[in-house]
């Protein structure tokens, strides 16, 4: 990426940022970012919230308010129907209405496979920005959603797991990280990151690589959807999931216990989960309490920032 030199720039890409961020003037400044990939559910309709959940993700983690979405499609014209193309973009438009944001048009593409996301543009104060590059030694780590998506949408593909069954996946994954952003905006907080497809300690890793520290994880801590553990213990492992582990070999340690599961599990590739927030040992309460009054999927400390090398991770 070429270095960003210009002062509006206040988030590029050099610290692994959710979104980038460009300031107009002394008190507003745009969040952009962009998000699609292919279908990871069957249903057409959920698959567009799935995709929309997920883009709108990276404005709220930088604690932002969305106003547009633009369309991005790519889509087999000759060998999938155009109603399906509508039942997808319907429920696009259905995100970004709870988000209150406006669709306002878009980009489309024939692609031999179906491909669906948006890109998003929100609003933020300049001095009101959270980023990945602010946690502090002492910090509490706080999950704001259940992990395992990726797991689970790989048993659907492999027909270990019903469509039904998958149900608690699907809501976590259309739940907007408004109810998230919200708390977090209310208590105050230092840094904080979307759960994508990186893992849990993935997006951990780059947080606290951009803020110079290390971490201690408590695995059991970690909330996990329904039947998560149970797929990834029958081998229903998604191949960005595998790489994840492969990837963060030299900077997580888990302890004995920890057992194979559970670190496939922690690093499994999420599609549109929750917030991972650093916050001061002080607040941590305050705002796990805000997050349970907003209605956030969690509210689950899993572990605290520490002083060590930047980017480690130790899971007990």
């Amino acid at each position: 990426m070429p270095a960003a030199t210009d002062p509006r720039i206040l988030v590029d890409a050099a610290t692994r940022d959710d979104a980038a961020v460009f300031r107009l003037t002394a008190d507003r400044a745009i969040v952009a970012t962009v998000d699609f990939f292919t279908p990871i559910v069957d249903d057409a309709y959920d698959f567009g919230r799935i995709a929309a959940a997920n883009a709108f993700s990276d404005v709220y983690a930088m604690g932002a308010t969305p106003l547009l979405a633009l369309n991005l499609v790519g889509w087999p014209r000759d060998t999938l129907p155009y109603e399906l193309l509508g039942d997808v973009l319907r429920g696009g438009a259905d995100v970004a209405r709870a988000a209150g944001a406006f669709v306002l048009g878009g980009h489309s593409i024939d692609d031999p496979e179906p491909k669906y996301g948006m890109a998003v543009i929100g609003e933020v104060h300049p001095d009101r920005i959270t980023t990945n590059a602010g946690a502090r030694p002492g910090d509490a780590l706080v999950l704001t959603k259940p992990i395992g998506t990726g797991v689970l949408t790989t048993a659907l593909k492999r027909d270990l797991l019903s469509e039904p069954e998958l149900a608690p996946a699907v809501a976590a994954m259309t739940t907007l990280n408004a109810a998230a952003a919200r708390a977090m905006l209310a208590v105050g907080v230092h840094a904080a990151t979307d759960v994508t497809g990186f893992g849990l300690l993935g997006h951990l890793h780059s947080l606290l690589e951009a803020s110079g520290a290390a971490a201690e994880v408590t695995a059991q801590a970690v909330p996990l959807l329904p039947q998560a553990r149970d797929m990834a213990a029958r081998g229903a492992v998604p191949g960005g999931t595998q790489r994840n582990l492969a990837s963060l070999a030299d900077s997580v340690s888990f302890s004995a216990g920890v057992d194979e599961t559970t670190r496939v599990l922690l690093c499994d590739a999420q599609t549109s989960g929750g917030l991972l927030i650093a916050v001061a040992p002080g607040s941590a309460a305050a705002l796990v309490t805000a997050l349970e009054r907003e209605q956030a999927p969690a509210a689950a400390v899993i572990g605290r920032v520490v002083a060590g090398p930047p980017g480690r991770v130790v899971v007990a």
